[in-house]
């Protein structure tokens, strides 16, 4: 009988729920120190509790479920402020003109994408964003650029 391998447990869900529940309901005090646990150092003295829950709760998520790809951490390290990233990411999708078709191969199928003056079409409907449009291919959440291959493009000049 041939030998099979077992690889490891997926994270569960209600494990990660459960514990971020304890995060809410934890003080400042508390907060500062689970963080001094966490991350090897103090906290800013100012940080507020939000804040402290919101790191925290991440860092929790990201160590049991996978942190962001690299392109996600590269486009928030140029990014001098959410806004900045925020436009960057939309940038790859304005750039699009209608009557644009976009291809992806998913499952063995072509999907094919129209683009639209007011969003994208697949299979005979209207979406309002690339990412709709991926999740109803897939069933699964994606940032539809990345779906369709979509990049930003690098700059050739150098980096501030």
């Amino acid at each position: 009988m041939p030998r099979v391998k077992i690889g490891p447990a997926l994270p569960d869900r209600t494990t990660i729920d459960v514990e971020i529940v304890r995060l809410r309901n934890l003080d400042v005090e508390q907060l500062q120190s689970r963080w001094q646990n966490v991350f090897g150092r103090r906290p800013h003295p100012n940080l507020p509790r939000h804040l402290l829950f919101r790191v925290l709760a991440y860092r929790l998520q990201a160590d049991h479920l996978g942190d962001l790809d690299g392109e996600s951490q590269r486009l928030l390290d140029r990014s001098v402020s959410p806004e900045d990233a925020g436009q960057r990411a939309v940038r790859l999708t304005a750039d699009l003109r209608a009557g644009t078709v976009l291809a992806r191969e998913w499952n063995g199928q072509m999907q094919r994408v129209a683009v639209l003056a007011d969003g994208f079409a697949w299979n005979g409907k209207t979406y309002p964003s690339l990412s709709k449009v991926a999740f109803a291919i897939t069933g699964t959440r994606w940032s539809g650029p990345r779906f369709f291959g979509l990049r930003d493009k690098p700059s050739r000049g150098p980096k501030p």
